[in-house]
C-alpha cells in the first residue's frame, strides 16, 4: 500500500494497532504499549499517550474511543435519495440541509439521483413528517432506502506500516460482563454514551476522567463500557482515524441488483472483504432504483478504487451472473452536511424514567457536542 500521508513508522504502527479493542481498564496504555512491544514496535505507554494526542491534535484521528452504534442507542436513521435539478441545485440542498434531522448530504454521481441524506429521528415515525416536509419545500419526490439487513459496518482505514493486516485486539482486557436483554437505557447509561460519543480525553487515566465526568464510579464505567460493546451499543473503542487524512479520498458507494434469494449469502462475503467498511440490504423502488445491496468501498486513488471495485464484482459474480446493468458505483462529488448523528435526542427517547434509588446527577443531560 502507498499514502502520500506524512507518518512515522511509529505512528503508523500505532493508528494501524489500536483501530479496535483498546484495553477497558483503569490505566489503560501501559498494557497496550506491552501488546505493541510484544508484536515488535518498541515504544513505553508514555510515548503511546503522546503519540494518540498528537495525532488527534493533527487532525489524523477523528477521535480516541468508543464508536457507538447509534441504531442500538435509540431512534432511528435513514437513506434518502433525491433529484436536486442542476438550475435549482443549491435551493433543493440548502431546503434538505435546513432540517435539524438531516445529518450528513452527498451530492453523488448519478444521473438522476445526486443528493444523498440521512435521517436521524427519536421516534421511527417522525421520518415520515420529515421526508413529506422536504417534498413540499423542494416539490421534488424523495426515496427513502432504510436498512434491511445490516452485514458490516467497520470503518478501519489501515495504512502501509506495521501491523496493517488487522492491528490488536486486547478487548479481552476488561472486566468481566455479561450482556443484558435490555433495550432501554438508564439514566446514568444515558449520561455515559453522551460524555463518550466524541471520545475519551486522551490521559493516562481516560476511563477515571469520564467517570468523573458524569459523578460515576470508575468499576461502574469500566464494567458498563465493556458491556455496552458486548452488547453491541458500542461497535469498538479505539482509533476512530479520519480517513481523508489518511488518504482515502476516493468514496464510492457500490450498489448492486442482487437476486432476493442470494441476498443473505452475498452480503456477509461482500462484507468480508477487508476494504468494505459498510454493507446493508436496502429496499428497491421500481422504476427509478434497482439495487438492493449497497457496498461502501474506500481508496486512495482512483486504480486503487477500480480495483476494489472489481474485487466486489468478482465476489457477487460466484452467487449469479452479474450483468454491466445490475450494478452502479455512485462517487461523492461534495459533501454537502455533515453534522453527525443528534444522538441526545436520540438516547433521552430511549431512556427510563429516574428511580427513587439512583442520585440526582443520574438525570443530567449533555448537550450535543460540536460535530468533528
Amino acid at each position: 500500500m502507498n499514502t502520500d500521508v506524512d507518518l512515522t513508522e511509529r505512528e503508523r504502527a500505532v493508528v494501524n494497532a489500536f483501530q479496535g479493542g483498546f484495553p477497558v481498564v483503569e490505566s489503560p496504555f501501559e498494557p497496550a504499549a506491552n501488546a505493541m512491544r510484544e508484536a515488535g514496535v518498541e515504544l513505553t505507554a508514555s510515548e503511546l499517550l503522546e503519540t494518540l494526542a498528537d495525532l488527534d491534535e493533527r487532525g489524523v484521528l477523528s477521535r480516541f474511543g468508543p464508536l457507538v452504534n447509534a441504531q442500538e442507542i435509540g431512534g432511528a436513521a435513514t437513506l434518502v435519495a433525491m433529484h436536486a435539478p442542476e438550475d435549482r441545485f443549491d435551493e433543493v440542498v440548502e431546503a434538505v440541509n435546513s432540517h435539524r434531522e438531516v445529518a450528513h448530504n452527498y451530492e453523488r454521481e448519478h444521473p438522476h439521483l445526486n443528493v444523498w441524506f440521512v435521517v436521524s429521528v427519536a421516534d421511527e415515525a417522525e421520518v415520515e413528517r420529515v421526508l413529506e416536509e422536504i417534498e413540499s419545500e423542494t416539490r421534488q419526490e424523495t426515496y427513502n432506502l432504510p436498512k434491511l439487513q445490516e452485514f458490516r459496518v467497520e470503518a478501519k482505514f489501515y495504512v502501509d506500516g506495521p501491523l496493517q493486516d488487522g492491528g490488536l485486539d486486547l478487548t479481552h482486557q476488561g472486566p468481566a460482563v455479561e450482556p443484558t436483554d435490555r433495550d432501554s437505557l438508564t439514566p446514568a447509561e444515558r449520561d455515559l454514551v453522551l460524555e463518550v460519543q466524541d471520545g475519551f480525553p486522551i490521559t493516562e487515566t481516560p476511563y477515571a476522567d469520564v467517570a468523573e465526568a458524569i459523578e460515576q464510579d470508575l468499576e461502574w464505567t469500566l464494567e458498563t463500557l465493556a458491556r455496552f460493546d458486548r452488547e453491541g451499543k458500542i461497535r469498538r473503542i479505539g482509533v476512530i482515524p479520519n480517513h481523508y487524512a489518511l488518504g482515502y479520498t476516493e468514496n464510492g458507494m457500490t450498489v448492486w441488483n442482487v437476486p432476493d434469494e442470494v441476498v443473505s449469502e452475498v452480503g456477509p462475503e461482500v462484507a468480508a472483504l477487508p476494504f468494505v467498511t459498510h454493507c446493508y440490504e436496502r429496499p428497491r423502488h421500481e422504476g427509478v432504483w434497482p439495487y438492493n445491496v449497497f457496498a461502501m468501498t474506500h481508496g486512495r486513488s482512483e486504480v486503487e478504487s477500480d480495483r476494489r471495485v472489481e474485487q466486489v464484482r468478482e465476489t457477487m459474480a460466484q452467487y449469479w451472473d452479474v450483468a454491466d446493468d445490475d450494478w452502479d458505483t455512485l462517487f461523492s462529488t461534495q459533501i454537502l452536511k455533515k453534522t453527525g448523528i443528534r444522538l441526545a435526542e436520540r438516547a433521552d427517547a430511549n431512556t427510563e424514567a429516574k428511580t427513587g434509588a439512583e442520585t440526582d446527577t443520574d438525570t443530567q443531560t449533555q448537550s450535543e457536542p460540536e460535530p468533528r
